[in-house]
């Protein structure tokens, strides 16, 4: 092999993250040599540069792995197929040889090898002898899953979207600087995964295209009807369907009866503004974040942003120079997860790295995962027996809350500053927000104020606030987030004896595995109550397993000769006080900090308490015994 091409494979594993380049070149190779003791992370040092390994070891391994890679392709051998055992010592490697038999089935299907696809649909409706009709609910990222899903198991299904394209969120956030702060290898499907992304941390451009790339892949605008809003469902006992009533653009209104409801309306699509006195009386224009106003000229103007969460975060370094001043208000400060890479593209080096070795992103998937899941959730449980007097709630959470610190230290030498922007909460309590630095370089900027005293009153002019200080505003942006906890608002979903869901419900929404409620059958909900994932993992993966467990459902639900399932009242009520429980035991659970993972009753209704790997097993296989059958 020319010394050209050698170069280009040294440049390539040198940009790679060194524990999923072996575990890709191993896969690749068959050499598993590649995976001697001393290159295995250090699970105890998941969150420390290197995971583990020195310089030295590092710089072993990269050449090791690049001789095998150079080696391999000078051969002409195909590439190696891993059998069951060779995967498990891969993933033994990866995560340690204690936990990988426990992980081996969930980690395969994420793995999602080319040519296999884990979580397809089990059954068929040529199966059963009989059609089935589902209505989706929408059209981003989860109801595009369940379209796919449901469509292979041969059920007719028709997606409801309000919008006039697929994409969801990803459709409606473009606000300047929107991106994902989850890497998007696991931001991606496992059944759609793809090297070309252009950064590892998607901007909403990129994941749009993606989003709208695999949906005509797999042909699903074909059942989806745009500009149809889903107004009402209602259940008719009866008939055992359900009665879906839809808005066009042009107000014609239709109704359609279907067998059953995949409702895919997320959490994050309904925009939440502070009860402010005065918010109307604004003369200027004002907008929130979730609805950015393009047609308003910012430049030169001074600019009041409300809150500073994680879209504000992403916003407001854009503004910053183009205004002529802006007043950011901060209610409660955001812990900052340093993330060197958030904003930049991957090097052409990290490209020709997917091109010589295509598998790596595959594993650098399981891997992130791992280092989401296993390296952060530790620091968000409560130690009962934890008695220092931090704002912490275990050693691993306040050694995390103290790193942080140092890192915003280093960025902020002004200790009026420094004092505004450290949060006073254990982190993870709320949204931790990935950054790159330059949340902190914006606010040290003198053309920018950060307002941490409280905000009395909106005038007609500007903000004031407690210390009777006027604020002048030209213009005034609400990075305020959403009514997460309005699950289904503002469709009115009627189910059996004509309850409404919003009135079972009573403002403290609650459902089975996050899907289903008593008296609502064959209505199964995505990214519903407590499926929301804080540190330790991608939603799709929470998605793809939720959708799983709803075509199975449905699947033996047909097997069995019955028409409709209804989650049992004691089921549903067991369940909702071990999510009360777990999230007892967590630090968003415990504490006193505003966060949209509790609503208006204080009790948190978003959040998984657990890891990954119990969603996974507790929705693999769904039990008809949970369920009322007819």
């Amino acid at each position: 092999m020319g010394g050209e091409v050698q170069a280009r494979i040294a440049a390539a594993v040198a940009v790679a993250d060194v524990h999923p380049l072996l575990c890709a070149v191993a896969h690749r190779t068959g050499d598993m040599s590649l995976l001697r003791e001393g290159f295995e992370p250090d699970q105890g040092q998941l969150l420390a540069p290197g995971r583990g390994l020195g310089p030295a070891e590092e710089t072993e391994a990269r050449a090791m792995a690049a001789a095998a890679l150079a080696d391999h392709l000078a051969s002409g051998r195909p590439d190696h197929q891993l059998t069951p055992g060779e995967r498990r010592r891969v993933f033994g490697f990866l995560i340690g040889s204690g936990v990988a038999a426990h992980w081996d089935d969930f980690l395969t299907e994420e793995l999602a090898l080319p040519g296999s696809d884990p979580r397809e649909p089990s059954w068929h409706t040529t199966d059963v002898g009989r059609a089935f009709r589902c209505a989706v609910i929408g059209a981003g990222a989860s109801g595009l899953a369940a379209a796919h899903r449901l469509r292979q198991a041969g059920v007719a299904v028709t997606v409801f979207e309000k919008n006039g394209d697929v994409g969801g969120t990803w459709l409606e956030n473009v606000y300047p600087g929107c991106r994902v702060d989850v890497p998007n290898q696991l931001y991606s499907y496992s059944f759609a995964q793809t090297n070309d992304w252009v950064s590892r941390f998607s901007a909403q451009p990129d994941l749009l295209a993606y989003l709208q790339g695999t949906a005509k892949d797999l042909g699903l605008g074909e059942c989806v009807r745009f500009r149809s809003e889903v107004t009402e469902a209602r259940f008719d006992e009866a008939a055992r369907e359900w009665s879906v009533t839809v808005r066009a653009a042009d107000g014609n209104v239709t109704t359609e009866t279907v067998d059953a409801i995949v409702c895919a309306v997320g959490q994050l699509n309904r925009p939440s503004f502070p009860a402010l006195e005065g918010r109307d009386s604004f003369t200027g224009p004002s907008f929130h974040s979730a609805a950015w106003d393009h047609t308003v000229e910012l430049s030169g103007r001074r600019v009041a942003v409300i809150g500073s969460g994680a879209s504000a975060a992403q916003f407001v370094p854009h503004l910053a120079g183009q205004v002529a001043h802006l007043d950011v208000y901060q209610r409660t400060a955001p812990w900052l997860l340093p993330t060197d890479n958030y904003g930049d593209p991957f090097p052409p080096a990290f490209h020709e790295l997917l091109a010589l070795l295509p598998g790596y992103g595959r594993w650098d998937r399981v891997w992130q995962f791992w280092l989401m899941h296993e390296g952060l959730l530790v620091a968000a449980r409560v130690d009962p027996e934890w008695d220092q007097h931090t704002e912490a709630v275990s050693a691993a959470n306040d050694l995390v809350r103290s790193m942080l610190l140092d890192v915003l230290r280093a960025q902020v030498e002004d200790d009026a500053l420094f004092e505004k922007m450290v949060p006073h909460f254990p982190p993870f309590a709320k949204r931790a927000l990935r950054d790159d630095g330059r949340w902190a370089a914006t606010l040290r900027r003198a053309d920018v104020d950060l307002v941490t005293t409280p905000i009395a009153a909106i005038g007609p002019h500007g903000v004031r606030t407690a210390d009777g200080e006027e604020h002048p505003a030209d213009v005034i942006v609400y990075g305020t987030g959403f009514r997460a906890s309005a699950f289904v608002a503002p469709m009115k979903v009627v189910g059996s004896g004509g309850v409404e869901l919003g009135e079972e419900w009573g403002g403290d929404a609650q459902a089975y595995l996050g899907m289903t409620v008593p008296g609502f059958p064959n209505f199964f909900l995505l990214y519903g109550p407590n499926t929301n994932l804080v540190i330790n993992g991608s939603i799709l993966i929470m998605v793809e397993c939720q959708v799983r467990y709803a075509v199975e459902a449905i699947g033996r639900l047909l097997r069995g000769g019955h028409r409709t399932m209804s989650c049992r009242r004691d089921v549903h009520e067991r369940y909702g006080h071990e999510m009360q429980e777990g999230n007892a035991r967590m630090v968003w659970g415990v504490a006193d900090v505003p966060t949209w993972y509790r609503n208006a009753h204080g009790r948190v209704t978003q959040n998984w308490p657990f890891d990954l790997h119990t969603y996974w097993d507790r929705t693999r296989e769904p039990d008809l015994a949970d369920y009322e059958l007819a």
